[in-house]
């Protein structure tokens, strides 16, 4: 990881302590699966963000990890700054649980701002 990324990351998490309820932003957000033969067996996604709005945004994302009992059993963060109005970008975030047993992930917040 970049210490761009990681700055970043870093900063979506501050924003998202202080979001009210999952934020702003979760409509503007999806994840996709990438296949984990390309991943080291590690449960990783896209996470693509939409701004939708009609000026420049930076947006922090928090993507949960569940079992299947709907337990979070990891949490990870991810920012995106200075994404203009319309545009869709790409980050990727990465589980570091085993692949066994397998977790299901969903954007639990997201805040633009």
């Amino acid at each position: 990881m970049s210490a761009e990324t990681g700055r970043a990351n870093a900063a979506a998490r501050t924003k998202l302590e202080k979001a009210q309820g999952r934020g702003n932003a979760v409509s503007d957000v999806s994840l996709t699966g990438m296949p984990r033969s390309e991943t080291g067996g590690l449960l990783a996604l896209h996470v693509n963000i939409r701004n939708s709005a009609d000026a420049t945004a930076s947006f922090a994302v928090q993507v949960d990890f569940r079992d299947a009992d709907g337990k979070v059993v990891e949490t990870r963060y991810v920012g995106a700054e200075k994404v203009g109005a319309g545009q869709t970008v790409h980050t990727i975030v990465v589980s570091h649980e085993p692949p066994e047993p397998k977790l299901n992930a969903a954007v639990a917040k997201a805040q633009r701002y």
